[in-house]
């Protein structure tokens, strides 16, 4: 294996490029540690100990840091190592680390996040929004399942619609168009809007 670039990342950390592919980034003080220069072979040893012992322990408190500012799925927090730099097998070692205490659940966060947004959002956006977070869709059902309730889906559509009309009862057709499509962003089916509406109507006071 020969460094074939090393590449200023700050003034204190560089990017190491072995064989013509980005390897791994060290500090300033490493370079002098490891004889890491351009040109210069690396010995399987020396890479060897700097991705077990250097790296894989920079790697779990990088994620244990990023895990003590906000919760994180895993793929979330498997982003994160990638950007900072870390070969793959020191991430998969850091994302190991902390699932062993349970720092990462994507299921809890599952739940989390829905009965976060379940009163602003429908189901349809917020499974979108957490599958874009990585969480698998399987774990996204399986807390639907256990948290769903129609009857909440329509009080928290009515919820929507009390602020963004003072008057629901009393909506002509543009106003239902502009309000079906607002809600239809949000997350919520079409069924259960319709019956929303269809229950105002139906009303003389609409609280």
């Amino acid at each position: 294996m020969v460094v074939t670039d090393i590449k200023p990342v700050t003034k204190q950390k560089f990017q190491i490029e072995i064989d013509g592919q980005p390897a791994f980034v060290v500090y300033k003080g490493e370079l002098f540690r490891y004889h890491l220069e351009k040109d210069r072979e690396i010995e399987e040893e020396t890479y060897a100990e700097i991705v077990d012992e250097v790296l894989t322990k920079r790697a779990k408190l990088r994620a244990m840091h990023l895990l003590q500012k906000m919760d994180r799925t895993r793929w979330e927090l498997e982003r994160k190592l990638q950007e900072s730099g870390y070969p793959q097998i020191v991430v998969q070692r850091a994302l190991s680390y902390v699932e062993s205490f349970h720092y990462i659940d994507d299921k809890r966060y599952a739940a989390m996040y829905i009965q976060s947004q379940k009163t602003k959002k429908g189901k349809a956006r917020i499974k979108m929004e957490l599958m874009r977070k990585g969480v698998p869709a399987e774990f996204i059902t399986e807390v639907f399942s256990e948290t769903e309730d129609e009857e909440n889906t329509k009080d928290t559509i009515r919820s929507l619609i009390k602020k963004k009309c003072s008057h629901p009862d009393e909506m002509d057709e543009k106003e239902k168009r502009k309000l079906y499509g607002f809600l239809l962003r949000r997350g919520f089916s079409s069924s259960d809007i319709l019956s929303v509406f269809r229950e105002i109507e139906g009303e003389k006071d609409f609280v």
